[in-house]
């Protein structure tokens, strides 16, 4: 189903799956992918039939705008879930079955909600969740549909503040600033010190640290 560009994310992709019969549309987007810490984030947005101003995807929005645009969501929303796979489920699952546990289980919390899901909308080319003729990708769905990016909003700040709360725990690594993605203060810490204990230790950074007898082994948390 092609969606017609538009400079900001519109409610058009919802209103046509509306119009086919499907009253119960989720919007997904995940987040921490790339992390080389933490978890990888699914987030989850049953959009109302009104649009909302000033929601765009949350790469190209501030801090402080997301944390603005997340709350406009939240109170917009006819219903919203954020979904985590931890970073063991990363390592011993792989990513493509961490996002899919992920999205399951925000999918899981939509649910439990009392609403029956009829159609999913993914950012991107690939369904990673497996549902079939339920899910309808759509490539930058996060900048064109806006229950997409309501997701990838809530998504972001919901992992940002996951990481700002396991930075205090792992000062020298950065993650209330880099939120566990590379950066120089990461890589300077992880040259330093090695991997911390949210560390996904299966990442190809690991390759290229002097503890290669730390990269699979469980490191139990202090706190």
């Amino acid at each position: 189903m092609a969606v017609v560009a538009s400079p900001y994310p519109t409610l058009r992709f919802e209103r046509r799956l509306w119009e086919a019969g499907d009253r119960v549309v989720v919007g997904l987007d995940e987040v921490g992918r790339g992390s080389w810490a933490g978890p990888v984030t699914v987030g989850a947005v049953v959009a109302p039939d009104v649009h909302l101003k000033g929601v765009r995807d949350s790469k190209v929005l501030t801090p402080d705008e997301r944390t603005v645009c997340a709350r406009k969501v939240q109170g917009w929303a006819v219903t919203y879930a954020v979904g985590h796979a931890s970073h063991e489920e990363c390592d011993t699952l792989g990513m493509t079955e961490a996002l899919r546990r992920a999205a399951t289980r925000a999918l899981d919390q939509i649910g439990a909600q009392g609403f029956v899901v009829d159609r999913v909308v993914l950012d991107g080319n690939y369904d990673y969740i497996g549902l079939g003729s339920k899910v309808r990708t759509v490539i930058k769905g996060d900048s064109s549909v806006l229950s997409v990016a309501a997701a990838s909003v809530l998504a972001k700040v919901t992992r940002d503040a996951l990481m700002a709360q396991e930075a205090e725990h792992f000062p020298a690594y950065g993650f209330e600033s880099n939120r566990g993605y590379p950066s120089p203060v990461h890589k300077t810490a992880l040259a330093a010190y090695g991997p911390c204990a949210i560390h996904r230790r299966s990442w190809i950074f690991m390759d290229n640290l002097c503890w290669p007898s730390l990269k699979y082994e469980r490191q139990p948390r202090l706190f």
